[in-house]
């Protein structure tokens, strides 16, 4: 199971860090994606993360504001999201990126 959390409704510049936490399977092992779906729009790849943290992978529009890291010991990943902008709304998912295993999504919401 993958459960995100953290989202919310915010203004354009300000933060956001989600969280998401795994169970059900051994998470210290498995690259994890994040990715998000605007309303309207299919799925779209926001970044990656290798087993042991030691890489990582953004998509262009994201990089340099967004920032994904994990923590094992807590079976955590982690997005902190930057000068956040209207263009970022969506659900954010968190998945397994061998398996494409997806979890329950959190509501990203910038608005003025």
């Amino acid at each position: 199971q993958l459960q995100a959390s953290g989202g919310g409704l915010v203004q354009p510049g300000d933060s956001l860090t989600l969280s998401c936490v795994a169970s059900g399977f051994t998470f210290r092992n498995e690259d994890m994606n994040w990715l998000r779906q605007a309303p309207g729009a299919g799925p779209e790849w926001v970044s990656r993360i290798t087993a042991d943290g030691g890489a990582r992978d953004y998509a262009y529009p994201v990089m340099g504001r967004f920032t994904t890291w994990r923590d094992n010991a807590r079976n955590t990943l982690y997005l902190k999201m930057d000068d956040l902008e209207p263009e970022d709304t969506a659900v954010y998912y968190c998945e397994i990126r061998n398996s494409r295993v997806r979890g329950q999504g959190a509501q990203v919401t910038v608005s003025s």
